[in-house]
């Protein structure tokens, strides 16, 4: 594993990530876009024990994510990056850290798209990348289910896919498992 390290504009936050994302999204919700300022967030999903911070403790603030659920916001307090997110939604304890605060940003890349139903016209989501105009379905044991009613996803010439997903760098948290399904 490239080992994936970052932290806040100001160096006040530190992190390293001691396995790999179990997915990486771009998630185009009006949250996001209101946070990052842009068209999208890339959020690495991974477990928190896997989350290594030194410095100081992020301030955080809650708001109401694109499912209904509070969506935690955590930020620096001196330089104000938002480094990473926490979801009620999620079934488990897992963060979602902002790529664009790691020092090799090109490091990771987005393995799908989530609600793409406030995409911005002008953004293109690459050929063979699935997207989902909301979230997933997670099932009552906890595991994520991947609607193929909301899911576009074409031939993807990618060539690291994990069979049992369709998604590349996939992994199963200890309590929850991405799941191909239908709606």
């Amino acid at each position: 594993m490239k080992q994936l390290e970052g932290g806040c504009a100001c160096v006040a936050i530190r992190y390293k990530l001691t396995k790999p994302p179990l997915i990486v999204h771009a998630c185009h919700c009006r949250d996001c876009q209101r946070l990052t300022g842009g068209p999208h967030a890339i959020n690495m999903w991974i477990e928190t024990k896997f989350v290594e911070v030194h410095g100081q403790k992020p301030k955080s603030f809650t708001l109401t994510a694109g499912t209904g659920k509070a969506h935690q916001v955590f930020f620096c307090g001196q330089c104000g990056t938002y480094v990473w997110s926490r979801y009620e939604a999620v079934p488990s304890d897992c963060l979602f850290v902002r790529a664009g605060t790691l020092d090799k940003p090109s490091s990771v890349w987005p393995d799908i798209h989530v609600f793409t139903r406030s995409k911005l016209p002008w953004v293109e989501i690459p050929e063979g990348v699935p997207a989902f105009r909301s979230f997933y379905r997670f099932r009552r044991s906890g595991r994520m289910r991947i609607s193929s009613a909301s899911l576009r996803m074409p031939n993807n010439p990618r060539p690291n896919l994990v069979k049992s997903t369709g998604l590349r760098g996939s992994r199963a948290p200890s309590d929850g498992r991405l799941i191909p399904g239908r709606g």
